[in-house]
């Protein structure tokens, strides 16, 4: 087999059934198999799995095993030559894998394969490739130089600035939302670190990737959008398990000293907090102009009554460029794109290539009974039931 992705879940329930549409379309015309791994949700993310996908693997633990050990769980069932560790708050091209596998079957000593990832905005997400966070790497972030010199290498190595957002090269550290390998690497570094909840978990794995003389690439020629914060909630418990993370990171594989342990406990806090608050909830404007982009009449005509509001219908047959209507918008405007007529593959190209302040997505997955999306990657997306 070629390849198994593997979905941790934790009651993000649609989100998740969105992802493993999209896995499926993308692992088609390949020897793979999806693993779900289900940390006791409480919101039948399980049933929905059952009763809809009855080949995807399932394994429903019962407790809250945490990132690392979920993740463990699943690949100790996995069959593929090569795993994907996917958040399921993720929606891949239908090409995403076939690309990524090209890519490594022709790389030498491979370590780990990270990929573009936007937010549910279109917004790059710089956590896409990153460096080792060193204590320097750790204040030129928190003090934010890399902002102020992202052209100086001493200043710029925690988001990898020395590689662009559009080119493709290798990077020290990846994140845990996409991360690709080879099933025995993983195996041989030891999986996860299970006495790490989450956070620093693919740092960790990373990391040790690179300690086994092994290359970690990011992979520019694919899309995967992630939405975020879908699995975490950024409360006082967030903070504090953040805290845990970095520290069992840094006392795990840097030598401790009393500057070191000083300025990583003031860091940690600062960093805590300001995730914190990015997390805080906003007062959101509701959209001025709805488009819907499809080639379903009857929805066309059901839309208004769910979202109370006018709704400008563009048929997806007659439509070449969904540019085309955007000119009539007038203030804030959601874009509505339907998966049953627009590729996931067009639909991240369309959100990646329009990502304006005033305007946001949602998709209307295949076979669905669900319009889902979110409007900042700080805090949890939208669902819209379609009865």
């Amino acid at each position: 087999m070629q390849l198994s992705v593997i979905i941790l879940n934790y009651n993000v329930r649609y989100f998740l059934e969105q992802c493993v549409l999209s896995v499926q379309e993308a692992i088609s015309a390949l020897d793979a198999e999806i693993i779900v791994i289900d940390n006791n949700s409480t919101d039948d993310s399980c049933l929905m799995i059952l009763e809809r996908f009855p080949s995807v693997k399932l394994i429903q633990n019962k407790e809250n095993y945490g990132f690392p050990k979920g993740n463990n769980i699943g690949v100790s069932g996995a069959k593929g030559k090569y795993i994907c560790i996917l958040n399921p708050d993720t929606v891949v091209a239908e090409d995403t894998f076939t690309k990524i596998l090209a890519f490594a079957e022709e790389q030498k000593n491979l370590g780990i394969i990270g990929c573009k990832l936007i937010d549910g905005t279109g917004d790059f997400l710089p956590e896409s490739k990153r460096g080792v966070p060193t204590p320097w790497v750790a204040f030129t972030k928190i003090f934010g130089l890399y902002k102020v010199f992202p052209k100086l290498k001493l200043f710029n190595q925690y988001y990898a600035q020395h590689i662009d957002v559009n080119e493709t090269g290798k990077v020290e550290i990846l994140v845990g939302a996409f991360m690709f390998m080879q099933r025995d690497l993983y195996l041989e570094i030891g999986g996860f670190d299970e006495d790490c909840f989450m956070y620093a978990d693919d740092i960790d794995l990373s990391y040790r990737a690179l300690q086994k003389q092994k290359s970690n690439y990011y992979f520019h020629e694919t899309t995967v959008i992630h939405y975020k914060g879908e699995s975490t909630i950024k409360d006082e418990k967030y903070m504090n398990r953040f805290q845990e993370a970095m520290n069992f990171f840094y006392q795990k594989h840097f030598k401790k000293s009393w500057f070191f342990s000083f300025f990583i406990k003031i860091g940690i806090v600062v960093f805590s907090f300001v995730k914190m608050f990015q997390g805080k909830p906003k007062t959101k404007l509701a959209p001025e102009t709805y488009i819907f982009y499809s080639s379903n009449e009857i929805l066309s005509e059901k839309l208004p009554l769910i979202l109370k509001n006018k709704v400008q219908f563009f048929d997806f047959k007659k439509e070449k460029m969904v540019n085309s209507c955007l000119v009539l918008r007038a203030g804030k405007t959601e874009i509505i794109l339907d998966n049953h007529y627009v590729s996931f593959k067009k639909c991240i190209k369309i959100i990646e290539t329009l990502k304006d302040k005033n305007i946001t997505f949602k998709i209307f997955p295949k076979n669905a009974n669900f319009i889902i999306g979110s409007d900042s990657r700080n805090d949890r997306g939208q669902i819209i039931k379609i009865e």
